[in-house]
C-alpha cells in the first residue's frame, strides 16, 4: 500500500464498544444502511480509505500502521460539511466533539511514540450536526437515515425498473429496484421511507414491506414475510416471518415464522423456526444491555432494544430472547425459555446452563455453513476466531 495514502479509518475505543459486532471485524467493516462504514468514506471522499484496527485482525484487513495524512474516527459516519472540515485540518491538529476524538492530521505512525506526537497536537472543536456509532443500538436507530444519504450515491433515475415480476402492489414514488432482482406478489410502501432492493434479490409472494427499507444482492424474502423499516438485509440472506428495524450484516438466516425487532445480526448467522425477540420491557421502560466495555450491564437510553448477536451464532426452535439480549461469537442456544441476556462466544447451552463449545466442532460447522454459500472459511479467519477463543 502506498506510504503517501492520505485517509486511514482508526478504530480507538469503538472497538471494544461495539463488541459483539466487531469481535471478528474491525469497526469500518459494519453494515449500517446500505454501506460499510469504510464504503461510506470512500464514496464520500472519492478517494481509498485504509483501515487500522486490532492486531489480531490485521493480517486479514490489511492493518495500516505508518503515518498517513488524516486519521478519521471509524465509528464516525461521513457527511458534506464532515468531509470538507476534515479535508481543512491544518497540520498537527486533533479535530473533537464532547471529548471524542474525530479525526487528527496528521495520523502518526502505529508505534511506542504516538502518545507522546499526539500530545504535541492543537485540538479544534467540531460543532456541526454529525452521527457517531457508539454502541450496537446505534446501528438500528441511525438506520433509517443512512439508507436516505446511501441512496445519494446510486443512480435513482435508472433503478426505477417495471420488469421485475408481476402481481406486485408499489405503494409511493421512492422503490428502487435493481436489473436481476425478481419480485411476484409483493407489497412495497415507501411512504414512510425508501426502498431499495439490489441485483439477484428474490422477494416471494405475500411479502408486505414498509420503508425504508434495503435488501442486498442474493437474499431472499420468503413468503409471506412481515417487514417494517428501518431494516437493511445484507448479501446472501434469508429472511422470514416479522421483522421491525433490524441490520443484518450479511450472510444470516432468519428464514421461518417469529419476531426480530430492534436488533442487529452479525455474519452467519442462523434462527430457528419461531425464534423470537423481546424488543420492549413490559413496564416500558429504557433497556438495559450488555457492554462489553464495562463487562455490566448498562442503560442503553432506548426503550426498544432486542438482540445484537455476534457472527455464526445460532438457535434452536423456539428460542425466546430477552429484551436488550447479548450474544458473542459461535453462540449456539437451543431449548425453549428465557437464556440469559448476556452469552459468552463460544457457548453452547440453553436456559438451565452453558459449556464451551470445542473451537475444533466450531470450525467444522462453520467449513459447513459457509461451503452452502460458496465462501472458503480461510486461514487468516480461523486465526481470528482462534484468538477469540483463547
Amino acid at each position: 500500500m502506498s506510504v503517501n495514502l492520505k485517509y486511514v479509518l482508526f478504530d480507538g475505543v469503538y472497538h471494544q464498544k461495539l463488541k459483539p459486532l466487531t469481535l471478528t471485524r474491525p469497526v469500518s467493516d459494519l453494515r449500517i444502511g446500505i454501506f460499510k462504514i469504510r464504503e461510506k468514506w470512500e464514496l464520500a471522499l472519492d478517494a481509498q480509505v485504509a483501515i487500522r484496527t486490532k492486531d489480531y485482525l490485521s493480517k486479514k484487513f490489511n492493518s495500516y500502521l505508518d503515518e498517513c495524512e488524516i486519521g478519521i474516527c471509524s465509528s464516525l459516519l461521513p457527511n458534506p460539511q464532515l468531509c470538507d472540515a476534515i479535508n481543512s485540518l491544518k497540520d498537527n491538529t486533533i479535530m473533537m466533539r464532547d471529548g471524542k476524538v474525530l479525526a487528527i492530521c496528521p495520523l502518526p505512525k502505529e508505534d511506542n511514540q504516538i502518545k507522546q506526537n499526539l500530545s504535541k497536537y492543537k485540538v479544534v472543536q467540531y460543532i456541526s450536526e454529525l452521527n457517531l456509532i457508539e454502541k450496537p443500538m446505534d446501528i438500528f436507530k441511525l438506520n433509517g437515515q443512512e439508507i436516505t444519504n446511501d441512496l445519494n450515491y446510486l443512480d435513482k433515475k435508472n433503478l426505477q425498473k417495471t420488469s421485475y415480476g408481476t402481481g406486485n402492489l408499489i405503494i409511493g414514488d421512492h422503490v428502487y429496484i435493481e436489473e436481476g432482482a425478481i419480485i411476484s406478489g409483493a407489497t412495497l410502501n415507501s411512504y414512510d421511507g425508501p426502498i431499495y432492493i439490489s441485483k439477484n434479490v428474490e422477494i416471494m409472494e405475500g411479502s408486505n414491506i414498509r420503508g425504508p427499507f434495503v435488501a442486498l444482492e442474493n437474499s431472499v424474502i420468503k413468503m409471506g414475510a412481515k417487514i417494517y423499516g428501518p431494516t437493511t438485509i445484507g448479501p446472501y440472506c434469508k429472511i422470514g416471518g416479522e421483522i421491525s428495524n433490524v441490520v443484518f450484516q450479511g450472510f444470516s438466516n432468519k428464514a421461518h415464522d417469529g419476531f426480530i425487532g430492534n436488533s442487529v445480526i452479525g455474519y452467519w448467522c442462523n434462527f430457528g423456526a419461531d425464534t423470537n425477540s423481546s424488543n420492549l420491557k413490559n413496564n416500558y421502560g429504557t433497556v438495559k444491555s450488555w457492554s462489553y466495555e464495562s463487562e455490566s450491564l448498562e442503560d442503553t437510553g432506548t426503550q426498544y432494544c432486542g438482540l445484537v448477536a455476534g457472527d455464526h451464532s445460532k438457535s434452536g426452535i423456539n428460542t425466546m430472547f430477552n429484551t436488550g439480549s447479548v450474544i458473542g461469537a459461535f453462540v449456539n442456544v437451543f431449548d425453549g425459555g428465557f437464556p440469559p441476556k448476556f452469552i459468552p462466544s463460544f457457548s453452547w447451552g440453553n436456559k438451565d446452563g452453558f459449556e464451551t463449545y470445542k473451537f475444533d466442532k466450531a470450525i467444522e460447522v462453520a467449513k459447513i455453513v459457509m461451503n452452502r454459500r460458496g465462501v472458503d472459511l480461510d486461514e487468516k479467519t480461523i486465526e481470528i476466531y482462534r484468538s477469540l477463543f483463547e
